[in-house]
């Protein structure tokens, strides 16, 4: 039974349940800054999807980065499975932009988290169609 990791489920908003994948929205204002988990227990490495997952994996990606891109303009889209502070599979997509608070450094640890108003998030709903 899928079970999204606590730190997860504490720093980020759900957004959606897509075919494969939950879409989580990183709780942090600076960044739009989006991730996907594909919503099968114990996963920690995109190898251990079957290959059928790993394709709906990719197009779910692709379909995300084709939104950040067209919703927010970035400079450069940061598409990433890291890891190594929650071990579930997930993928970070981060529109970046060359004025944003970390650039050109990464986003992790940069400055302290600022929450996204509800005002906020449900204009990021309405503009993904989420």
């Amino acid at each position: 039974m899928f079970t999204l990791a606590p730190e997860l489920q504490n720093d980020c908003i759900e957004l959606a349940d897509w075919p494969l994948c939950k879409v989580l929205l990183m709780n942090d204002s600076q960044y739009p800054w989006f991730i996907l988990v594909p919503r099968k227990e114990g996963l920690k490495e995109i190898i251990d999807l079957s290959d059928e997952e790993q394709i709906t994996l990719t197009q779910e990606s692709a379909k995300l980065a084709c939104m950040l891109k067209t919703v927010f303009s970035p400079d450069k889209l940061n598409i990433a499975a890291l890891g190594n502070m929650v071990a579930q599979l997930h993928i970070h997509h981060i529109a970046r932009f060359k004025d944003d608070a970390a650039w050109p450094k990464p986003v992790w640890g940069v400055n302290p988290a600022q929450p996204y108003t509800e005002a906020q998030i449900a204009k990021i709903k309405a503009a993904m169609a989420m």
